[in-house]
């Protein structure tokens, strides 16, 4: 497993903005899809937001819909959630994650929820929300 850096969480007031960003360390970054997920205290992990490197398609959870933005720099291969208008329910340890599966569609079809055995994981940036 390849590790991924996190970086930008931190405290931030309810309606308030913060943007994260996922990056692998050296030149040899093979994903195309990376996912943000988050762990939030009693609760489930949760699938936040999904993005292909290649061809931008994504997928944002319903829970942060309209809120968060998930984007990327191919180059780079880094990749940023725009997190807008946070709640106190967005509270929670947010890390980003890659599988390589063989057909980099798990983003557009919703599966990358059911990634375990990550090929590249971070160990997240703490996001918490209050007043």
């Amino acid at each position: 497993q390849v590790q991924l850096v996190e970086s930008g969480g931190g405290l931030v007031q309810p309606g308030g903005s913060l943007t994260l960003s996922c990056s692998a360390p050296g030149d040899n970054v093979k994903y195309l899809e990376v996912g943000w997920f988050r762990l939030a205290p009693g609760k489930d992990r949760e699938a936040v937001s999904c993005i292909n490197l290649v061809d931008g398609k994504q997928f944002v959870a319903d829970a942060v819909k309209g809120r968060f933005t998930v984007s990327a720099d191919k180059v780079k291969k880094v990749v940023y959630l725009k997190m807008n208008n946070v709640k106190a329910e967005d509270t929670a340890l947010y890390y980003c994650g890659s599988v390589l599966t063989m057909f980099a569609k798990d983003c557009e079809l919703g599966k990358f929820a059911q990634w375990r055995n990550f090929d590249y994981r971070g160990y997240g940036t703490q996001v918490t929300v209050s007043s």
